[in-house]
């Protein structure tokens, strides 16, 4: 029995199948229609169930779809029964890939600590206490958004792509650009940890998101890099949300 998860970002959608709890393949695509899921569901025998998550509206084709062509199938929404706490104060307006990567750090790092920091257009610093609590956290801009926000606000100033390693001394104005971001982001990141260390105590740290493995090779810290922990946790919901309904028939 194969479950069918579907991620809808802001900027790209990720499919994937898991097999008993494993990720089978995970693939990225621009834009996903009905007829693609067809494609998936004659080229991949046996997918019961599945779940769509969504940052975008009007989902309504695919949703349709999924529900006359999948015998179990949930859109991720605020009322979705989790396997964790949600002690966040609106989760009417939490982001579900946050949600739903806190779920997937605390299926990987079970009565653990974690941080998850997302690190795409905007970068994402997610809390999941040891009680298996998610305690929130902090949404600010993504490196690739500081260069282009650097650009755009100015008359002068270039636009520029990150580098690694970085020159520290700042003596020109390509230097002084990467510098003040990079060096400012990373000093970010590094309080972020310490803020939140200093109240849960030790924490592991995941990376994810495009950016994940520049920030992983420059903190130095117990942390770790998990791409597809999103779509664990996607996977973790769909399972609870399974269960939850079986238990309910009896």
């Amino acid at each position: 029995m194969l479950n069918l998860i579907i991620d809808i970002g802001n900027s790209r959608t990720k499919v994937a199948l898991f097999n008993q709890g494993e990720l089978m393949l995970s693939f990225p695509v621009d834009r996903l229609t009905p007829r693609d899921i067809e494609q998936l569901l004659f080229d991949y025998q046996g997918i019961e169930k599945a779940i769509l998550s969504s940052v975008k509206e009007n989902q309504d084709q695919l949703i349709t779809f999924l529900k006359e062509h999948i015998p179990f199938f949930i859109e991720l929404t605020h009322n979705t029964p989790l396997p964790v706490n949600n002690n966040y104060e609106t989760p009417e307006t939490l982001g579900k890939d946050r949600i739903a990567a806190a779920v997937g750090a605390n299926k990987m790092f079970p009565a653990h600590t974690v941080l998850i920091i997302d690190a795409g257009t905007a970068i994402t610093y997610d809390l999941i206490d040891d009680s298996g609590t998610y305690q929130g956290g902090f949404i600010t801009p993504g490196l690739q958004m500081r260069f282009k926000a650097l650009n755009h606000y100015t008359d002068k100033l270039p636009l520029l792509e990150p580098v690694s390693p970085i020159k520290i001394d700042g003596k020109n104005t390509v230097n002084a650009i990467r510098g003040g971001i990079q060096y400012g982001l990373q000093g970010e990141v590094e309080n972020i940890i310490r803020y939140f260390s200093e109240i849960y105590g030790k924490l592991t740290v995941i990376f994810t998101g495009g950016d994940a493995n520049y920030f992983e090779k420059i903190i130095k810290n117990n942390n770790f890099v998990a791409l597809e922990i999103t779509l664990l946790g996607l996977n973790t919901i769909l399972e609870h949300s399974f269960t939850h309904k079986a238990a309910k028939t009896f």
